[in-house]
């Protein structure tokens, strides 16, 4: 992960007066209940059609959980909305901005943390927010105070005063994180932010985007952690070959495989590839794969007379409630 922070480059505003005023500050752009505002977003390399028409609406104070298969266009849609690529059609407002005709103000209101730390191995923590806060136009004392407040947010007090290269890969995510917090941003986007973390470290940063929800920070979240969004994430979008495959909350998305799923171990490969194709589930290893049901006892009983009459294919069965993981396997055909 990185602690790049879009504010620190200074971007140059283009458009209309309406544009220009709100470059000096003297006005807020239309549809400020939303902290991301994106239609109809397409972007193109050469032949590959990388986003073909996305729309996502986030109101602000919320987590939107980007999910989809790589290649699906996630870090694309994350650089067009932090103003560091521009689409090829489509518009899209940021903390009320629009990301083209206003990048300054837009980058001045969020930050974008990737997927590795990125610190100073030979800055001290400390020295590293104190940076961040100076280039963000603090003085400092005021800079020095916003550092020692993010060092005891994120248990990084008593190692403030050592170089992030004696730092753990956990507590350089953190400081990482705590860099990308320096000015406060009203919109924030974690490109897999777990990434590599352990258990531990990785339940703290859950902790600490449910804080930023709760002070009222709009959230977009990639990951490859399904249970990272469902814990995290009001609302969920799937991407799939450059489109929105669906969206809802987690709750709502897991309707879509009827709640829960039937999982099968079967007795021998021949069954198993015999039934693979309906599957939203596939270990091939273990022989084991699971079908979408609604989880009820006549449902489960017409499923296995259907799928095993003559009760030779199946060894044995299990019925577990539906997960986001069925959902992604069900919407993007990766389980194939």
């Amino acid at each position: 992960m990185t602690a790049y922070d879009p504010g620190t480059t200074r971007g140059k505003a283009r458009g209309t007066n309406l544009d220009r005023d709100l470059d000096r500050g003297l006005g807020r752009a239309p549809g400020t209940d939303l902290g991301i505002h994106a239609t109809g977003l397409t972007k193109s390399y050469g032949a590959l059609r990388v986003l073909d028409g996305i729309d996502l609406a986030v109101p602000r104070g919320s987590v939107l959980a980007l999910l989809g298969p790589n290649g699906a266009g996630k870090t694309t849609t994350v650089r067009i909305l932090a103003t560091l690529t521009e689409p090829d059609a489509g518009t899209a407002r940021v903390a009320g901005h629009d990301t083209a005709s206003a990048r300054t103000l837009v980058r001045r209101a969020i930050s974008l943390t990737g997927q590795f730390a990125a610190v100073d191995a030979l800055q001290t923590g400390a020295e590293t927010l104190r940076m961040m806060g100076r280039l963000r136009g603090l003085g400092p004392r005021a800079a020095r105070a916003r550092a020692d407040e993010l060092l005891d947010r994120f248990g990084l007090t008593e190692a403030g005063a050592r170089t992030a290269k004696t730092y753990s890969g956990g507590m350089q995510r953190r400081l990482d994180l705590a860099a990308s917090l320096v000015s406060r941003p009203e919109v924030i986007f974690l490109d897999e932010p777990t990434t590599g973390l352990d258990p531990r470290s990785r339940q703290d940063l859950w902790d600490l985007v449910r804080e930023l929800r709760t002070d009222g920070t709009t959230v977009l979240l990639t990951t490859q952690y399904l249970e990272e969004a469902d814990r995290l994430a009001d609302r969920v979008a799937v991407l799939a070959e450059g489109r929105i495959a669906a969206e809802g909350t987690p709750a709502e998305l897991k309707s879509r495989v009827d709640g829960h799923r039937l999982d099968l171990t079967l007795t021998d490969r021949a069954a198993y590839e015999a039934l693979a194709p309906r599957a939203v589930h596939l270990d091939p290893e273990e022989l084991t794969l699971g079908l979408a049901t609604d989880g009820s006892a006549a449902h489960v009983r017409a499923l296995l007379d259907e799928l095993d009459p003559d009760r030779t294919a199946v060894d044995r069965f299990a019925v577990r409630t539906a997960t986001l993981d069925d959902v992604f396997l069900a919407l993007t055909g990766a389980a194939r």
